[in-house]
């Protein structure tokens, strides 16, 4: 659990102005913390812990072992072959160690926020919102596990007239879904795997659940946007493209999003001190992707980047 009981606070990673692609128009990104699944190809790794988190940029670092020594819970070690390394067993998330780093090299990630703290930041650019037809989407890792502050930051958006988007992995629990539709305009809705096992083994969860609430989403009313991360030897076979035209169709859907595997999240790992899947895959370009692409529209399905 990442919120309080009262879901007057929550924990937030970053909240970005002048986003142009979660949504349409000029919008405000809030990052929430935690997420249920755990993608191999995850490239905001810091997003998935419900927990404040220390980042360690082995450039940076000077190995003065300041750090070591203000740490209080001890949870700081410094080897000569691995160099920092945080037990986030033992790390409260203090930033004791972040504050008196010379080299800038250990950041915080993670803060908590009031609703009233998150609205006042996102109002600050409602003249652009009404300018570009933007508004306020919600991120993460996974918005609606911290259910009642993302409800209450959402409804307060609303009651301001700013248009709302979620980014979710739709694996929530139906009635918090169904809750959250009253106040979401627009669901940008990943779909990873049309087939359970797969999915099991890429994102450690079951597509059961996202699958439902993907049919939720779209029976009501509200507009939703599935998205397709495609992931090399995980979802981009042709046969893959033929299956999730027969997902997409049977769920109500008529088009999709493709969004080719990026890098830009390698080096997150190496900072938390985690082992990524993917080194040295390369990234996929829209024109790898033309076949896929393909296959989707002549099997009925508006597919785009």
């Amino acid at each position: 659990m990442v919120e309080n009981d009262d879901g007057r606070t929550g924990l937030i990673f970053n909240i970005q102005k002048f986003c142009l692609h979660d949504g349409p128009g000029i919008r405000t990104t809030v990052f929430l913390k935690g997420c249920p699944l755990r993608c191999r190809w995850c490239a905001n790794p810091e997003s998935q812990s419900g927990r404040v988190q220390i980042l360690w940029d082995r450039e940076k670092c000077l190995y003065c072992a300041a750090c070591v020594s203000v740490c209080p819970e001890r949870a700081i070690l410094m080897t000569s072959e691995l160099g920092i390394r945080i037990d986030e067993k033992k790390c409260t998330g203090c930033g004791s160690c972040s504050d008196c780093c010379p080299g800038q090299a250990l950041t915080r990630e993670g803060e908590r926020r009031t609703v009233g703290d998150v609205l006042a930041v996102c109002l600050q650019d409602r003249e652009f919102y009404t300018e570009s037809g933007g508004g306020v989407t919600l991120s993460g890792g996974e918005p609606l596990l911290q259910a009642a502050f993302a409800l209450n930051i959402l409804q307060g958006l609303k009651e301001h007239d700013i248009h709302t988007a979620v980014e979710t992995t739709g694996f929530v629990a139906p009635l918090l879904f169904q809750q959250a539709c009253r106040w979401v305009d627009l669901f940008l809705f990943d779909i990873k795997q049309w087939d359970d096992g797969k999915h099991k083994n890429g994102t450690g969860v079951s597509n059961r659940l996202p699958l439902q609430n993907l049919k939720t989403a779209l029976t009501s009313g509200k507009e939703v946007l599935p998205r397709l991360p495609v992931i090399p030897g995980f979802n981009d076979t042709i046969a893959d493209a033929e299956q999730f035209a027969v997902l997409l169709r049977n769920a109500g859907a008529e088009k999709v999003q493709l969004l080719p595997f990026h890098q830009f999240g390698e080096k997150k790992y190496e900072m938390l001190g985690r082992n990524y899947a993917y080194t040295d895959v390369p990234a996929l370009n829209e024109s790898d992707l033309n076949d896929f692409h393909q296959t989707l529209i002549v099997n009925g399905i508006d597919a785009f980047f």
